[in-house]
């Protein structure tokens, strides 16, 4: 007797974290390994943060809260996109979650019937697709495409809209390409969305990762902010991976919905990690932006470093902690690629297929480690390569 629902099966889950005990059973059996594989700062929190969620549990401030989030907080996200995006929105448009996750699987069941398409980038983050083939969606991938920066082409996307198109996700920062959608693409994109009567679910979790250029939101261009939903979070800009804070800021009839979804799977989130999230977002800065400062040095060591090894081909991100080599030259499938480095060389990586079809003979390397390892990592590598 089948005891299942058949949707059980269909939701998938991060590579990155299945990765884990294979690298322990690694380092049991030829010593460390140099850990590119998940995408978390390796960066202390701030201490101001640290001593003021340190002062609220002192304080027993553990209790049930407002489940869209605290008020305080809510308006200290509303006032930084504000000033972030350009884009002007009120404290009752923004819900605050247990990290950025929930907003991309609560707006898919709020939009996606099943049958209806959900676009959404290819490589890319593989919780999008998860939850799409989760609530019955139809994924339909847009390709970044290594020719032009990891982009897409506005030309395939419209040509694959169809009645049944509800939502569109873009991500810029890109994980796992690095790449940044031009202010000229979005504003095509957004034309899309106005034209087809499309939701957006724009992914700005890496908005402060920026490398070169700025950062622009698909919520602020005319007519789209009332059919955008924004997703961001603390974990990846204050190192707070581990403590769960992220927000959506969405159009006003979505708070509601979306609030009571919450309130049905995680009741709130808790109450004094949002006002430790306070504290990041109105206390000093200078912390968060030197983190940027260190990461763009990393990444210019390890593209260069990756460039120099024969078979690799390493395109410069512009955003984000990744990079997106491709190993096609090397003649080894990149699943094979990346088992093999781990087992053999002692360096964790990812396979490009891990985000998508469209990442075969790719691997993702976060440069999230100290300079010292990625040099480390580096010569693993070319000696990996070398010895194929």
């Amino acid at each position: 007797m089948k005891l299942y629902a058949e949707r059980t099966f269909r939701i998938d889950t991060e590579n990155a974290f299945k990765v884990g005990p294979h690298i322990d059973r690694v380092e049991e059996e030829i010593g460390a390994v140099v850990k590119l594989n998940l995408g978390e700062p390796d960066f202390p929190v701030p201490t101001h943060i640290k001593d003021e969620i340190k002062r609220q549990l002192d304080l027993d401030n553990t209790h049930y809260c407002d489940p869209k989030g605290l008020i305080t907080l809510r308006r200290a996200i509303a006032k930084q996109v504000g000033e972030t995006r350009g884009l002007k929105v009120s404290a009752e448009r923004v819900v605050v979650f247990p990290g950025g996750k929930p907003s991309i699987g609560l707006v898919q069941q709020v939009y996606c019937s099943p049958g209806n398409e959900v676009i959404y980038p290819s490589p890319g983050f593989p919780i999008y697709e998860s939850m799409i083939e989760f609530v019955g969606g139809v994924p339909v991938p847009m390709q970044l495409h290594e020719s032009s920066a990891f982009n897409v082409d506005i030309d395939e996307i419209e040509a694959r809209i169809t009645d049944r198109t509800k939502l569109m996700i873009v991500n810029s920062p890109n994980n796992p390409c690095g790449s940044v959608i031009p202010k000229e693409d979005l504003q095509r994109l957004a034309n899309l969305a106005k034209e087809h009567d499309i939701a957006v679910l724009s992914d700005e979790i890496y908005n402060r990762f920026l490398y070169e250029g700025e950062h622009h939101s698909i919520a602020a261009f005319p007519g789209m902010r009332d059919r955008t939903i924004i997703l961001d979070g603390l974990s990846k800009s204050y190192a707070m991976t581990g403590w769960r804070i992220g927000y959506g800021v969405m159009p006003q009839e979505l708070v509601e919905p979306i609030s009571r979804l919450a309130t049905n799977s995680v009741s709130c989130t808790a109450s004094f990690t949002q006002i430790a999230a306070l504290e990041a977002l109105s206390g000093p800065q200078e912390r968060s932006y030197s983190m940027v400062e260190e990461f763009k040095k990393r990444r210019d060591i390890i593209v260069a470093g990756l460039n120099d090894i024969p078979g690799i081909r390493c395109p410069l991100p512009l955003g984000a902690f990744y990079v997106f080599p491709s190993i096609e030259e090397t003649e080894i499938t990149s699943q094979v690629f990346a088992e093999s480095l781990l087992s053999e060389a002692g360096v964790a990586s990812l396979a490009g297929e891990s985000f998508g079809r469209f990442g075969n003979g790719y691997i993702r390397f976060s440069f999230a480690n100290s300079v010292g390892n990625l040099e480390i990592a580096l010569e693993r590598i070319r000696n990996f390569v070398r010895s194929r």
